[in-house]
């Protein structure tokens, strides 16, 4: 559903993605980690076509991102870290603006529009404006937009940023659904290991723009032994041996 093939991204003399290839199934969760500045926020926005690769494709659904962009957009939900909205519209205005650019029908984004209002536990302040929402609010209302034309491929930035306790277990709930009954392939980048680790089917590390190792986590626990505790422990203890193994040669 999502293939990544040797994709670089480079600014300037700076590599920030290095021949990345990954391959994301219908109805799998992948968790994508990294230390700050690895590569994950590029990647990511290349995947939402914010960006364009330097070189190498990015295939959404069958589309090619570069040659049918309308096509794989149509097909990709897009959640980013920080809730950039509109906040003079209301909520419901924000979806029906929405589903207008998606061509959800009229009939069909109302009814949709109430479901995830209510899913997201934000239908009592559907007609009040944005700028009003706080930033949890907020988060769950991109949610609901991302998820309005029901897209069969979701990415995701840090996807609990801004939620309480309530609202990140609703959210995994959503996500585990989406994939479990939806096939919906899910690419979520995220700092919270432990929301990694309860929710991600495999698990993808970069580091200085190099996908350094992938596997579910149990793969990922042989790689390093039985020392690795948890997933912190693993990312790491991978992320370390990476780093020693690019540092100076004696």
């Amino acid at each position: 559903m999502i293939k990544v093939e040797n994709v670089n991204k480079s600014y300037r003399s700076h590599k920030a993605v290095i021949d990345l290839t990954i391959n994301v199934r219908p109805g799998e969760i992948y968790g994508f980690l990294g230390s700050n500045g690895a590569g994950k926020t590029t990647t990511i926005r290349m995947l939402a076509g914010a960006l364009a690769p330097t070189s190498g494709s990015i295939i959404l659904g069958g589309y090619n991102l570069a040659a049918h962009p309308r096509e794989a957009k149509a097909i990709l939900g897009y959640i980013p870290d920080r809730p950039f909205l509109y906040e003079k519209l209301s909520g419901i205005e924000f979806l029906s603006f929405t589903a207008d650019i998606y061509r959800v029908p009229k009939d069909v984004a109302e009814k949709r529009s109430r479901e995830l209002l209510e899913l997201f536990e934000l239908w009592d302040w559907r007609d009040e404006l944005i700028e009003n929402y706080s930033h949890g609010m907020k988060q769950r209302l991109i949610m609901s937009g991302a998820l309005l034309p029901k897209p069969k491929i979701l990415v995701v930035d840090e996807p609990m940023v801004g939620l309480d306790p309530r609202g990140a277990k609703l959210v995994m709930g959503i996500f585990k659904k989406m994939a479990r009954e939806d096939s919906v392939a899910i690419f979520m980048s995220t700092h919270t290991m432990s929301l990694a680790s309860r929710l991600c089917d495999r698990i993808g590390i970069i580091e200085r723009g190099r996908l350094i190792s992938e596997g579910a986590e149990e793969e990922l626990r042989r790689t390093v032994g039985s020392s690795a505790g948890d997933l912190e422990d693993l990312f790491l203890e991978l992320t370390n041996t990476e780093t020693e193994n690019d540092g100076p040669k004696g």
